[in-house]
């Protein structure tokens, strides 16, 4: 079967369960992962403006598109000619069905019930031992966060934070005194590439908080990739411990 994926963490997802390049044949210039495989797939253009005409100069019979990640016209576009999954992945359960489907359309059931197994291991010992308060941010000018309704929220939650604007909803626009009550303010590496220079920005303003730079990655991508994270969260969340005593 040829796929053209226009989802980053699907992308690395096909790779992971044991597809090859003469199976992944369209991808976005965001797949970025696993690097050594996707730099040998058509770029189809980014997960926001698709080329057409590429992707159906391709031919592939199955494209996996993502609700959130892809415009839902184009989407649309390419359903006129080609068989199209579109995922929704919000919460964890949803990432559990997203790679059970992909086991089960790629005969590759066992290997996806073990990317399932294993990230199911390495949330269960990222665990915070009592609640922080945070503030997620994915944006700068204008700030922007996460609200309960993302899947950013609901690894922070599941790893024992509190996300501060929970009770906003997809990704709502904040001001710099809204961070008043957060405990720890995280910057994300991606979308906006946050750097140490942003937190000297906000030390200014509030320099008594935990304010880190987070791998955007370990949080936001869905699919295969947090079965991988299980180093980095637990070096995290040992930051997190030294700020707790």
């Amino acid at each position: 079967m040829k796929v053209v994926s226009l989802v980053p963490s699907i992308t690395e997802a096909l790779f992971d369960l044991g597809l090859t390049e003469n199976e992944v044949i369209g991808r976005t210039k965001f797949c970025i992962h696993p690097e050594d495989r996707v730099k040998n797939v058509s770029i189809i253009g980014g997960t926001k403006n698709i080329n057409i005409d590429k992707i159906k100069a391709l031919k592939p019979d199955l494209i996996l598109a993502n609700k959130e990640e892809n415009i839902k016209e184009q989407v649309e576009a390419l359903m006129d000619d080609f068989k199209v999954l579109v995922t929704n992945v919000e919460t964890i359960e949803d990432n559990y069905y997203l790679l059970k489907t992909l086991g089960n359309t790629f005969n590759k059931e066992e290997k996806a019930q073990h990317f399932n197994l294993k990230i199911y291991d390495v949330l269960q010992q990222a665990k915070l031992d009592s609640t922080v308060k945070t503030a997620y941010l994915i944006w700068k000018n204008p700030y922007m966060t996460v609200g309960s309704d993302t899947f950013i929220h609901k690894i922070l939650a599941e790893i024992g934070f509190e996300n501060i604007f929970k009770d906003k909803t997809r990704y709502p626009e904040i001001q710099m005194e809204d961070l008043a009550d957060a405990e720890v303010i995280m910057l994300s590496s991606e979308p906006f590439p946050f750097k140490e220079k942003h937190i000297e920005e906000m030390k200014a303003f509030y320099p008594d908080k935990k304010i880190m730079i987070v791998d955007g990655e370990a949080f936001s991508w869905y699919g295969t990739h947090i079965a991988k994270c299980g180093q980095y969260f637990t070096e995290f969340l040992t930051e997190i411990h030294a700020m707790q005593r």
